[in-house]
């Protein structure tokens, strides 16, 4: 009879066992989990960047490299730039303009870069615009605010041409999407706006007038100038390089998946929201366009230079007190 009643005993200690056991190893490796080198990332919700993220997640290439990428998806640019400056990311993606008036003003913020995609100038069918001069006396919708990075490039080739494009046009200032309807039904003549929203007009049918990125060779740039590109302190820099050069190379690794393999797109088109092949293959050549094939000192002069420009039309409203890029703006050590 003892015998009888040790059992359940023993059997109720076996199973505290198995418990005691399973939740151990499952503390144990949340504690790896959080002892990983972490990157934290803000991203938009439906910005390139996250196309970029969803490759390294669906590849393992953050574990590949030894770190964990986290990401908090936010609602908008300026979003992201105050969760990076309340210390809720470590890095989110922006302009470089922004790190150099930070800078000025006391901050660290360092800049290597995501992509050389710029805007472009998309005219509404039969619409008769083919070059800049054609907008005069035209309804223009201009993306963005009148700071737009592409806007004023706009602006600094029409004067080129003796063309002032706020005083001679009907501008209209927008969202991308909205700015798209109204062209779509009539009410814009032309369009400048985001590179990503251009791939989609085009795709439908709408004519491409001009690129910025042609915009800028016109106006005497020769290099591919890496306009957006991702952003950190540079004291997080120092105290995680391991993590930060792991992060670089599995953005590279991405952006070679997304360079090389249609197969990927085709994998992504649900996530970027494409409505048709089209659409998509339009989005893949665009993006492809714009990946950084070179970041070295012939970049950085013209990037210097192209400060010097938005400054000039945008003046302190768009670059802050610093009439010069501030030295430490773009991070050190990391080349292309």
């Amino acid at each position: 009879m003892r015998s009888l009643r040790a059992r359940p005993v023993r059997v109720v200690w076996c199973v505290r066992w198995v418990f005691i056991t399973f939740f151990a190893v499952m503390a144990a490796g949340r504690a790896h989990a959080r002892a990983e080198p972490t990157l934290r990332i803000g991203v938009l919700k439906f910005g390139t960047v996250s196309w970029v993220m969803d490759v390294i997640a669906h590849h393992g290439l953050a574990k590949a490299n030894g770190i964990r990428i986290d990401e908090l998806a936010l609602a908008s640019t300026q979003a992201t730039l105050v969760a990076l400056q309340a210390g809720r990311v470590d890095c989110v993606v922006t302009d470089w303009l922004w790190v150099s008036r930070q800078r000025a003003a006391g901050a660290d913020w360092t800049f290597f870069p995501f992509s050389t995609d710029l805007g472009a100038l998309i005219a509404a069918r039969g619409a008769p615009i083919h070059r800049l001069v054609d907008l005069r006396n035209r309804r223009l919708g201009v993306a963005g605010s009148p700071l737009d990075k592409s806007w004023v490039i706009l602006q600094a080739l029409a004067r080129e041409q003796h063309i002032d494009l706020a005083r001679d046009a009907q501008i209209s200032f927008g969202a991308p999407p909205l700015l798209d309807q109204e062209l779509l039904e009539g009410r814009l003549d032309a369009v400048l706006t985001y590179w990503n929203f251009a791939a989609r007009l085009e795709s439908r049918g709408l004519p491409l007038v001009l690129s910025m990125r042609d915009g800028l060779r016109e106006l005497g740039f020769k290099t591919a100038i890496p306009l957006v590109g991702y952003v950190v302190s540079d004291r997080w820099a120092r105290q995680h390089p391991a993590v930060l050069a792991g992060f670089v190379r599995a953005t590279r690794q991405a952006e070679s998946i997304l360079a090389t393999s249609n197969a990927e797109w085709d994998w992504l088109g649900p996530r970027i929201r494409a409505r048709d092949p089209a659409q998509l293959k339009a989005l893949r050549e665009a993006f492809r366009a714009g990946i950084p094939a070179h970041w070295g000192k012939d970049e950085r002069r013209e990037a210097e230079a192209l400060y010097a420009l938005f400054a000039r039309i945008g003046g302190k409203t768009l670059v802050g007190s610093s009439a010069t890029l501030q030295p430490g703006t773009f991070l050190d050590g990391v080349r292309y």
